[in-house]
């Protein structure tokens, strides 16, 4: 998003009736689309073969291999999109020191939200609550609270 030049390229590539009009996205999702589209082929290829047959060795084989390239291709994702959230996540947040590094290839975003934190001002002779938000970003490895800038 942030170069002029790439993007133009870019619009007139799609643009391009070679392309049938698709974004970048639609091609780099194509993959894994084919993925999946083989391990419905090879399900029923199962289905049709003979029980104890080499065909069904071979095909329960593909089959397996085809599992664990779908799961390493989704736990890549997961990781990717994490390492995602993480950077803007530290884009967004500033430290009054850089000691944290919030950008780890161990630490994932577990859950994050907004809380209301509640202040009470015993000074006075009544009780007064004040109210303020705070954020709340659990990670697996630490917990970290964070304050709109005011």
């Amino acid at each position: 998003n942030g170069n002029a030049g790439f993007q133009q390229v870019l619009e007139r590539l799609e643009s391009d009736p070679v392309c049938q009009r698709l974004s970048l996205k639609s091609f780099l999702i194509l993959p894994f689309q084919r993925i999946t589209r083989l391990k419905l082929l090879l399900q029923n290829i199962l289905k049709r073969t003979s029980p104890g047959s080499e065909e069904e060795v071979q095909a329960t084989q593909a089959y397996d291999a085809l599992e664990k390239l779908i799961k390493d291709c989704n736990e890549n994702v997961q990781r990717m999109k994490s390492t995602e959230e993480l950077i803007y996540l530290s884009q967004k947040i500033e430290f009054e020191c850089k000691i944290f590094p919030l950008i780890s290839q161990s630490r994932r975003l577990v859950k994050c939200g907004e809380l209301t934190a509640l202040d009470f001002n015993n000074l006075s002779p009544k009780w007064k609550v004040t109210t303020r938000p705070i954020y709340l970003h659990l990670f697996n490895d630490c917990l970290l609270l964070s304050r709109p800038k005011e």
